[in-house]
């Protein structure tokens, strides 16, 4: 979906229903703690600006995006819970390394709502720089905690 051309966070409202009953957990990478900090107040934001109540918010940390998915499973563990936004930064470094961890966390947020029958969103940054990063973290391409909160509302809707 990303795109040089155009702000992530412009969105059709439909499907945008009532979330003040909802609940949702976020699971946020410590690591690039700036951008995904900023990616978790947008987040937060958005949700609460669709009518979601704090207290129905449940925010935990996990050390890196690899552990995005196990952190995204217990919340998904939860009946409480009726969807998880994963927020996460991974920046291109000099080795392959980089390519594993998207990878893995792409199809380990998959096989989480796969398995548990919830909407679980992947809202990982995989930038070449941290540049990149920042434009996709409230910069001129928008903010992807945004465009996740509005993914989760939306497919609650289906």
């Amino acid at each position: 979906m990303a795109s040089n051309l155009k702000n992530l966070n412009q969105y059709s409202d439909r499907n945008l229903l009532n979330i003040a009953d909802k609940r949702f957990g976020i699971v946020v990478s410590e690591w690039n703690h700036d951008i995904t900090e900023t990616l978790l107040k947008s987040a937060v934001e958005t949700l609460k600006y669709h009518g979601a109540v704090s207290s129905h918010i449940k925010i935990i940390y996990v050390p890196g995006s690899f552990e995005l998915c196990l952190g995204a499973q217990k919340l998904a563990e939860k009946k409480k819970i009726d969807a998880i936004i994963c927020l996460g930064c991974i920046i291109q470094g000099e080795t392959r390394h980089f390519e594993f961890i998207a990878q893995a966390v792409a199809n380990g947020v998959t096989q989480v709502g796969l398995k548990y029958d919830k909407p679980v969103i992947f809202g990982v940054l995989t930038t070449d720089n941290l540049e990149q990063a920042k434009q996709r973290a409230g910069g001129e391409h928008g903010n992807k905690g945004e465009e996740a909160a509005i993914t989760a509302i939306k497919m609650l809707a289906i």
